[in-house]
């Protein structure tokens, strides 16, 4: 390839999207933006640079009209579309999302693609309506060739919305975990060759991080993740209620013995769900009845914890994969001196899947390769 492609990292989070793109040797960041300070936190830790932009603000905007970039990425939330209004366009299809303001920026500058990362609920979002206008702008407002849509002459898109969707359990890591990418070209910047592309996005990895979620965790794990019993016990009782109402509601041991090729299920930034769903059996020696400090009954007996944020974070691709030295083999992914584990699992939980993005850049590397001449 002739040069690296520049990317600008929107709604940044702690870098999991920048450094996927940065694993394929092809990107470099020139800005990025981010307004979670203990997301910034860790992000100037990882990169030396500190992402505290606003997104909504023009003088950010400003800062992306005035700087050279290639290709814009950003992982934003799903928000509801505002109603009011009487324009047409996206300027009020989209107003009072974060959307409306990465539209706006890729409308302001024209970059050469992009890649959009969201949750999956994104394609039921307002029974599809919010996905529809999404593509709707991206097309036929913007001009970009999304991958995964074709358009008839009067403009009319058609695709199928769980094209869109990848989960993470098929790139690498032992993680249920499905998520939508948009992907995009410039006809402004490809004209026709753009039409050249394939029209769907990668779905799956070549090669896996872990066999399964085995391989991934690491027993005897220190005391303060394993549940007391009164915990248990709740938890217990509040699968039992719904279990009796035929709701499949309730806590999930992940590595039950009988399980084969053990995954876990989705981690969540807001904790809470994501730990009980994710619980795991490690029959650490001497660990029943024991009492821990700010635990309001003694451990409990069946050797039930919670996964570490070190778990965390491998079933992410952060630790142990994307910030290994190739050289030495060390891994220099750390967070900031005095992190909370609540504030790792929080920001663990609103990261992207490296090593699937690792699979999406290099796909958006293989396109530019192909229409950039």
């Amino acid at each position: 390839m002739r040069k690296k492609y520049k990317t600008i990292d929107l709604c940044a989070g702690i870098g999991g999207i920048r450094r996927g793109f940065e694993l394929t040797g092809c990107f470099e960041n020139v800005l990025s933006a981010e307004i979670d300070k203990n997301a910034c936190r860790t992000y100037e830790h990882l990169f030396g640079e500190n992402p505290m932009n606003d997104i909504t603000t023009e003088e950010f905007k400003n800062k992306v009209d005035n700087i050279s970039y290639d290709i814009l990425l950003a992982g934003f939330p799903c928000q509801a579309f505002s109603r009011a209004g009487r324009k047409e366009g996206f300027l009020d299809k989209t107003r009072g999302s974060l959307f409306f303001d990465i539209a706006e920026i890729i409308w302001r500058t024209n970059p050469k693609a992009f890649m959009l990362e969201n949750v999956d609920n994104l394609i039921s979002h307002d029974r599809g309506k919010t996905f529809a206008t999404i593509l709707e702008v991206l097309v036929n407002e913007l001009d970009y060739k999304v991958i995964g849509v074709t358009k008839s002459e009067s403009n009319t898109l058609k695709y199928n919305a769980k094209d869109f969707v990848r989960n993470s359990k098929n790139f690498g890591v032992p993680q249920n975990r499905p998520r939508v990418y948009i992907i995009g070209f410039s006809r402004k910047h490809f004209g026709s060759f753009i039409d050249t592309l394939p029209n769907s996005l990668p779905q799956k990895r070549d090669s896996s991080l872990y066999k399964d979620l085995n391989e991934l965790l690491e027993m005897d794990a220190d005391d303060k993740y394993f549940l007391s019993s009164g915990y248990v016990e709740t938890l217990e009782r509040h699968k039992a209620r719904h279990e009796k109402k035929g709701n499949g509601f309730g806590y999930k041991i992940v590595n039950l013995p009988e399980i084969e090729n053990p995954i876990s299920n989705t981690i969540l930034a807001t904790g809470g769900s994501g730990k009980e769903r994710n619980l795991v059996l490690d029959p650490k020696k001497g660990i029943a009845g024991k009492v821990v400090p700010f635990k309001k009954s003694p451990l409990n007996d069946k050797g039930i914890r919670v996964m570490t944020p070190r778990e965390w974070g491998k079933l992410q691709g952060f630790i142990n994969y994307a910030f290994v030295d190739p050289l030495t083999g060390d891994d220099k992914f750390s967070f900031p001196e005095k992190t909370a584990d609540s504030a790792k699992y929080k920001q663990f939980g609103n990261a992207v899947t490296i090593p699937v993005v690792e699979v999406m850049a290099n796909f958006m590397k293989t396109c530019l390769e192909k229409v950039d001449c």
